[in-house]
């Protein structure tokens, strides 16, 4: 059950994807989108601009290609002038040979009907089918036979009918190569593949000479092959005296331009005229006697001989049979024979005697049997026999009988006229009587734009959808608002649209409204209608044309803010003075602080009337004094913020010594009013420095400032290396290495014994580790022994080793070991 559900899902899906890429594919218009058409754009003009480049001669048939070739890829761009609908891809076409327009292959077969029973509705009955009539083309009236009336559809080509659609080859077309030849005819064929229009010029290289034939031949485009070397043609002119002085030239030389004098061809006459015509005669009449005698030429002036007389020789009877040797003053007589000639019925001969003249009617009595084949009647010859039976076949509009007296079976079209109504609703159609819709109206419409000046022609029943003309000519209605004249715009339906113009009036404060006009504002109305309940729906709002009062003027205005900081454009409706936000700024009393006011309004004194000085309306100063103390001072002064300079400080300071272990009390004024040497004398304690030197002794001078000098004075003792010798030395040589004390022999012989003595015990040590050891080793080896007694055999007798044996390895070890530490 799943598989079958699967199965139905599938081919569904099919149907529907298929039946999209038909839908797809079924118009033109339906699958251009406009990558696509950017796409195909610049491949067309890439080919075509290759095309044209190796083209030497006029292309023009190569750009009515191109715009057929536009034509069939754009959406909507083929339309059928017939049936005034797009040509899509699916339907199928026919294309006229001479204009190589696109037409429905339906709508050009009921053109070519409906052309045919026009011309041929006047005819008679007699006359009907014995004429083949031909039908015009649509669009540029090249006329095809009846014979020629398309009945198949087949690619622009003519190879293949019924062409498959591909999405990738131009509609309509079988994608083979085109091989039509080109016209006019040069022996080639078509290169491009199967395209609507014309073929371009052909592109194939030939070797030509020049039109002269004096030029080498050189390799052209067979499209230009014909070209012109620029040198004198000198071929002879027709009036064989001169040659032609034109340059090289197609076709005939042009008459020759010279003038001279010739002769008539009679010779009579001798006139200047142009080389060109050599050949003239003159208005005489030759009036030269024949050889006759009895007649003269009548002939206009004529070259070379006037010839015999026409009369003369054997001459025919009126009937032929019979010929007379007269002189050619005598007629000819009549034979007296039967004349025999065949009447018009083309059956019988007349059967008078020899007469001039044309013979008589036939009347003699035949069976004849009339158009149909239905009866027959004895009757004569001349007359035609129709009966009374009428046609009852159906004509090929399939809705009339023919109706015809003694129809022969070859039924004229239906010359009733249609008279159905035309999609248009005004007429009725024209038409013979036809199957099918009937075709457009015939007639046009004039369609006008507002003013009646600009009218354009279109079909009628177009009026109502199509498009007024963009008229050229200006409006000129009058202006609804206040100004004199209108901006200018052109014709147009409806309300002139609004005006653009400055409205100009002039505003209370004097200034000119510089807005656009807004005599006549679109304003939207709410809250005009009240619902009647909550199941009312709420109606559009409605915008009425109504005149706006002039806005508030935007003219910047320079205005200067209270505290006179800054001078902004404020516009003229607002332009009064302001507070620009910034602190006041002006200097107060104490002169040493600004007012911190926010921009404010200041009344002008005499005092302040520099602008700079705070008015009665800033700020008190209300903050202490805090100019600078001199330096060292760390009080502050006494009094509120003031002018001038501060007093004198009179406080005392509490102040540690150089050496930080006195505390000082002095007065402020004098520390800051002393120089570097007082004030190392005021800062000194009067003691010993407490200091201590990098050498270790403390510092022996007075309490002073910085660091302390590092030629010590004290005497200390001075030893040698080994401790014995012993000196004493100024401690300041000691630490910039001026004095040392050397080892003596004695210190060294006493150096070298006690390294003797330190080597014996070390000896004696390392002897006394390898007995204990060796100790240890003997009691291990005696408590293994008792484990093993009861294994050992009653008969074992041990055998006592010696004492270099016992103690070689405790003896041994050391000494080498020794030896190896004095090496």
């Amino acid at each position: 059950s799943s598989l079958k559900k699967f199965d139905e899902i599938k081919k569904a899906n099919q149907a529907a994807a298929k039946k999209l890429v038909e839908d797809q594919l079924s118009s033109s218009s339906e699958d251009d989108d406009e990558d696509a058409e950017v796409k195909q754009g610049k491949i067309l003009d890439k080919t075509f601009t290759i095309y044209t480049s190796q083209t030497d001669g006029d292309a023009s048939e190569l750009e009515r290609t191109r715009q057929y070739m536009n034509e069939a890829f754009q959406s909507g761009a083929m339309t059928c002038l017939i049936c005034i609908a797009s040509v899509k891809r699916n339907q199928a076409v026919w294309s006229c040979c001479g204009c190589f327009c696109i037409f429905h292959l339906v709508c050009i077969q009921k053109w070519a009907k409906d052309s045919l029973f026009l011309v041929s509705s006047p005819l008679t009955d007699d006359d009907f089918g014995k004429k083949d009539y031909p039908w015009p083309c649509p669009k540029c009236r090249f006329e095809y036979k009846r014979s020629e009336t398309p009945s198949r559809y087949y690619c622009y080509c003519g190879k293949v009918e019924n062409p498959t659609v591909d999405p990738w080859l131009v509609p309509h077309s079988c994608g083979q190569i085109c091989e039509r030849e080109f016209k006019p005819s040069c022996g080639h064929k078509c290169l491009l593949l199967c395209h609507p229009g014309p073929c371009p010029p052909c592109p194939k290289m030939v070797t030509t000479t020049c039109h002269c034939k004096k030029a080498k031949p050189v390799p052209r485009r067979c499209s230009a092959k014909e070209w012109s070397c620029r040198l004198p043609c000198g071929r002879t002119l027709l009036c064989g005296q001169h040659a032609c002085e034109n340059p090289c030239h197609a076709g005939d030389c042009q008459p020759c331009p010279r003038v001279s004098k010739q002769r008539c061809v009679c010779g009579r006459q001798t006139a200047e005229r142009l080389c060109a015509s050599p050949q003239w005669q003159c208005d005489q009449v030759c009036r030269k006697c024949l050889p006759c005698g009895n007649h003269t030429c009548e002939q206009v002036c004529h070259a070379g001989p006037c010839g015999d007389c026409p009369r003369s020789g054997k001459r025919s009877c009126p009937c032929g049979k019979t010929k007379f040797t007269l002189p050619c003053t005598e007629d000819v007589p009549t034979c007296g024979d039967s004349c025999d000639k065949v009447l018009e019925c083309g059956i019988h001969k007349c059967s008078q005697r020899c007469h001039r003249g044309p013979c008589e009617i036939c009347r003699q009595e035949v069976e004849k049997q009339c158009r149909c084949g239905k009866h027959t009647k004895r009757m004569p010859c001349h007359k035609p026999y129709l009966c009374e039976t009428k046609c009852t076949k159906i004509r090929d509009c399939q809705k009339h009988q023919c109706r015809r007296k003694c129809c022969s079976g070859n039924c004229p079209p239906c010359d009733q006229v249609c008279g159905r109504t035309l999609g248009c609703r005004n007429h009725k159609c024209p038409s013979g009587c036809h199957r099918g819709s009937c075709n457009p109206c015939p007639e046009t419409v004039d369609v006008k734009c507002s003013c009646g000046k600009t009218v354009i022609k279109v079909p009628c029943g177009r009026e109502r959808t199509i498009k007024p003309p963009k008229c050229k000519q200006l409006c000129s209605r009058p202006p609804t608002c206040h100004h004199s004249t209108q901006e200018k715009h052109y014709c147009h339906f409806g309300r002139c649209p609004p005006c653009r113009q400055p409205c100009q009036k002039t505003l209370t404060c004097g200034h000119l409204c510089p807005v656009p006009c807004h005599d006549e504002a679109l304003v939207k109305q709410t809250g005009l209608h009240q619902s009647a309940g909550p199941w009312e729906q709420p109606s559009e709002p409605a915008f009425i044309r109504t005149a706006l009062p002039c806005p508030p003027c935007e003219v910047p205005i320079p205005v200067e803010c209270l505290g006179e900081h800054e001078v902004s454009p404020l516009p003229c409706h607002s332009a009064n003075p302001y507070s620009c936000k910034r602190f006041c700024g002006r200097l107060l009393d104490c002169q040493n602080h600004t007012c911190m006011k926010e921009c404010h309004h200041v009344t002008k004194l005499n005092s302040n009337a520099d602008g700079k000085k705070a008015g009665p309306e800033c700020s008190q100063c209300e903050e202490e004094c805090t100019k600078p103390r001199p330096a060292g001072c760390p009080h502050r002064c006494v009094l509120p913020c003031h002018p001038g300079d501060c007093p004198s400080c009179l406080q005392m300071l509490k102040i540690k010594c150089h050496c930080k272990l006195s505390v000082l009390y002095i007065e402020c004024l004098k520390l800051t009013c002393a120089d570097l040497k007082e004030k190392e004398l005021l800062i000194s304690c009067r003691n010993q420095c407490p200091k201590e030197l990098p050498c270790g002794h403390r510092c022996k001078e007075i309490c002073h400032s910085g660091s302390c000098p590092l030629n010590c004075s004290q005497k200390v003792k001075l030893r040698c290396l080994c401790k014995r010798l012993k000196k004493e030395v100024q401690c300041s040589k000691i630490q910039e290495g001026q004095v040392s004390l050397e080892c003596d022999a004695l210190c060294k012989e006493m150096k070298r014994k006690a390294y003797e003595i330190k080597e014996a015990e070390a000896k004696a040590a390392l002897e006394e580790e390898k007995r204990r050891q060796q100790a240890e080793l003997e009691a291990f080896e005696n408590r293994l022994k008792g484990r093993r007694k009861n294994k050992r055999r009653k008969d074992e007798v041990e055998v006592e080793q010696s004492s270099w044996q016992k103690y070689k390895n405790l003896i041994m070890l050391p000494v080498f070991g020794v030896a190896v530490v004095m090496v």
